[in-house]
């Protein structure tokens, strides 16, 4: 007879455990903040929503503490209006959040040679004083990262360094300018003219009050200028890349645009060229894009970067590109790679090198819209200029309904170097029949 065996219980059955999380073996990193506006605020926040293994919030610095204070912020943290205070401080991490050339360009030197590591999300500074921060930054043995001086939350520049590290690039485009996004995109779906999209945009808070920097080119310029130093690896002055405005653009420009299949954007672009040295070519500006690109479904206060590689051809990176949310979510991202990186500065990133040659020349078709003052021999004059400099054009289409005191009619222009179309404008311009100047956009078909 088989002898019986008494089952035995094991004690790991008898009360179900929960996995536990690692612990981590690495101190948190100390962290100072210096700015609690819009994206202060979304950091800090995030920084604070659970408990964190990585991070210690350690100062938050800003003007007039007792206006900005708040109650969710725990005690431990140390608010100060004495940037010294931060500066001087044990905190790991110097975040740069006040904006600006100066006194944010003197503080991030500081926290450098202080042995501090920096995050900023500040645009201007990195794009006037990028390639000499990084260097400071190597010298100190610190990291300096600003993924969210471009495009907010999108991962435009460390997918740019790191996930496009093994390819050469040699452009990149998009569009970096929420603000101009969403007044054009809304002047193409509701008619409306640029005034009142703009209005609407700043009541949305997308628009700053004084909207020059966003309509005029300069806050997308600085981008570019940023991406191109990160990407492209050459060093470029903001003064360098012509921008025009979009404030001339109206509505009959996307009913025009409609009939040639395109929409209407504010394009940043920078192409690098080695033939005879390195040289960039940049420009950012209203442009017609073909309606089946992405670009063209870029819509509202989004952004879209797109990188165009020698091996892995295009590459897009595109979301909310403004915003206290999404700029905080790369501000916290920067943080984090750190924390996985170390505090000591990446040793395989590429110099920067200087181009022989940084211009806004390029060769491409044209779209010209016109309003005149209707009589006979207004398209053959401008077409006796245009031959004179050896322009062709492709197509003339005039929509009906408009008085002959202020008539618009456009031109397509077959491709020609930028160069070339600037000089015959001034003649053309100068033409007595013009209401207004003639608005000049290139035709991006790539």
């Amino acid at each position: 007879m088989a002898a019986k065996v008494k089952p035995v219980k094991s004690k790991s059955r008898t009360k179900p455990t929960m996995a536990k999380k690692p612990q981590s073996s690495r101190k948190k990193l100390k962290i100072a903040i210096a700015g609690f506006g819009t994206v202060g605020r979304s950091v800090v926040k995030l920084l604070l929503q659970e408990a964190n293994e990585c991070f210690e919030l350690t100062h938050i610095f800003n003007r007039s503490i007792a206006r900005k204070k708040v109650d969710w912020v725990p005690a431990s943290v140390r608010w100060t209006e004495s940037i010294n205070e931060v500066l001087s401080s044990d905190a790991d991490i110097f975040v740069e959040l006040t904006g600006g050339l100066k006194p944010a360009g003197d503080w991030i030197r500081k926290a450098l040679r202080a042995g501090k590591c920096v995050v900023t999300a500040n645009k201007q500074l990195i794009a006037e004083s990028g390639p000499e921060l990084v260097g400071l930054a190597r010298e100190a043995g610190r990291r300096l990262e600003y993924g969210a001086s471009v495009a907010g939350g999108i991962p435009a520049i460390i997918g740019i360094q790191e996930g496009l590290a093994g390819d050469r690039l040699y452009k990149i485009a998009g569009v970096l300018n929420g603000t101009c996004n969403y007044i054009l995109t809304k002047m193409e779906s509701t008619g409306a003219s640029f005034e009142s999209a703009l209005k609407e945009a700043q009541e949305l808070g997308f628009a700053e009050a004084d909207p020059t920097a966003d309509v005029d080119g300069y806050d997308a310029r600085a981008k570019l200028v940023i991406l191109t130093q990160a990407g492209l690896r050459a060093r470029v002055k903001s003064e360098q890349i012509p921008c025009w405005p979009i404030s001339a653009v109206g509505a009959v420009d996307f009913a025009y645009a409609r009939e040639l299949n395109c929409a209407i954007r504010q394009i940043s672009l920078a192409k690098k060229e080695t033939v005879d040295g390195l040289s960039v070519r940049a420009f950012v500006r209203p442009a017609l894009v073909p309606a089946s690109s992405l670009v063209a479904h870029v819509e509202g206060s989004k952004n879209l970067v797109m990188a165009t590689g020698q091996y892995a051809g295009q590459m897009v990176f595109s979301g909310f590109g403004a915003g206290g949310d999404p700029t905080a979510v790369a501000v916290v991202s920067d943080l984090y790679s750190i924390a996985r990186g170390g505090t000591a500065p990446q040793s395989n990133v590429p110099e920067v090198e200087t181009p022989r040659d940084v211009s806004g020349e390029f060769t491409a078709p044209y779209y010209l819209r016109f309003v005149v003052k209707d009589r006979p021999g207004i398209i053959a004059a401008v077409a006796t200029v245009l031959s004179r400099y050896g322009i062709g054009i492709d197509a003339v289409l005039q929509r009906p309904g408009y008085p002959h005191s202020a008539l618009p009619f456009i031109m397509t222009l077959e491709s020609c170097p930028s160069a070339q179309l600037g000089c015959a404008l001034q003649e053309i311009n100068r033409l007595d029949f013009h209401v207004e100047p003639v608005l000049c956009m290139p035709i991006l078909l790539d």
